[in-house]
């Protein structure tokens, strides 16, 4: 640790981009907690710095119709880039693919649980709502994994942070929502929840769970210093996840759904695809070395979308 350590400058301060919600904000200052913890700075060294960023301004429209989830990050990685700040902190399974030239995803904390959890206040489990009763997401994953599941739902988008659902819900404006456990679980809502969903039932979105740490990739001081807080296994979950991801052009315009989970030196991996109707829904899984981690990734991508053939994207992305 001490020799990794003697690699950085021992007086610069590290600015932290986050968005401002209060889910954003508590991951942020978790990763300076942990900065400052295996470092044994001074706290004042990391910087929080709120960016406001082109999804939080937007509220009236589903994300599907403006942009998809580079609108989380936009604002931000231009500051990165223009050096404004040092690296970013990020819900993993709200970063696309694609990042601009000169970033990278640099660290992952060690991942918290993927399960979504289900609240409501008029039934106990997402089985037990009643016929024609209304649930609110605005994640077309979560919306078209009704659907299929129960069609007999009505689903309305519902956008905002966690405490603007958790107030619609309050409010009436739907009977059920669903949100990731983790989120609850890092802003202490935990008692919201009416029971979680098997992984079975509801695949979580490719990096639900996890915090990713963005960054230059030429800026090795920060590089080195996110490396002391990295967690190698949901680092190599995180990239066959995002491998199967980026075969499959996945935005927040795609119902597409991944998970890797890590058992010694072996990697076993889920993935499913479904149409916004939920009518149809396509599913893999895939098992092999961590080593090939990627390469698992990528080939269960390019299995799905095989099996799907185009018309299913273009029904999927319209």
């Amino acid at each position: 640790m001490q020799s990794r350590l003697s690699q950085i400058s021992s007086s610069r301060i590290w600015r932290i981009g986050t968005r401002g919600s209060p889910l954003a904000l508590a991951q942020a200052q978790e990763v300076k907690d942990r900065l400052v913890a295996v470092t044994g700075w001074d706290a004042a060294r990391f910087e929080i710095c709120v960016i406001r960023t082109s999804g939080d301004r937007i509220q009236d429209r589903p994300l599907s119709e403006v942009g998809g989830k580079g609108l989380f990050t936009k604002e931000i990685e231009e500051a990165m880039l223009a050096g404004d700040v040092d690296f970013s902190v990020n819900s993993s399974k709200d970063m696309p693919t694609l990042l601009p030239d000169g970033l990278e995803l640099s660290a992952f904390l060690p991942r918290e649980d993927v399960r979504d959890a289900f609240i409501s206040t008029r039934a106990k489990t997402f089985a037990d709502l009643a016929a024609g009763a209304v649930v609110g997401t605005s994640s077309l994953r979560r919306q078209a994994m009704v659907r299929r599941l129960r069609p007999d739902l009505k689903v309305i988008d519902f956008r905002g942070n966690v405490e603007t659902r958790l107030r619609k819900l309050a409010d009436g404006l739907a009977d059920a929502t669903l949100l990731a456990y983790a989120g609850l679980k890092r802003l202490g809502k935990t008692a919201a929840v009416a029971s979680l969903i098997a992984t079975d039932d509801f695949l979580p979105a490719v990096g639900q769970g996890a915090i990713g740490l963005e960054s230059r990739a030429a800026d090795v001081e920060t590089q080195a210093l996110l490396a002391l807080i990295h967690d190698p296994a949901t680092g190599i979950a995180l990239h066959c996840e995002r491998a199967f991801l980026d075969v499959l052009d996945g935005s927040c315009k795609t119902p597409i759904a991944g998970l890797a989970e890590i058992d010694g030196d072996r990697l076993t991996f889920r993935g499913q695809i479904l149409t916004p109707d939920g009518r149809i829904s396509l599913s893999i899984a895939r098992e092999g070395p961590v080593a090939d981690a990627v390469t698992i990734g990528r080939q269960a991508g390019e299995r799905l979308k095989a099996q799907a053939g185009p018309d299913f994207f273009a029904t999927v992305g319209g």
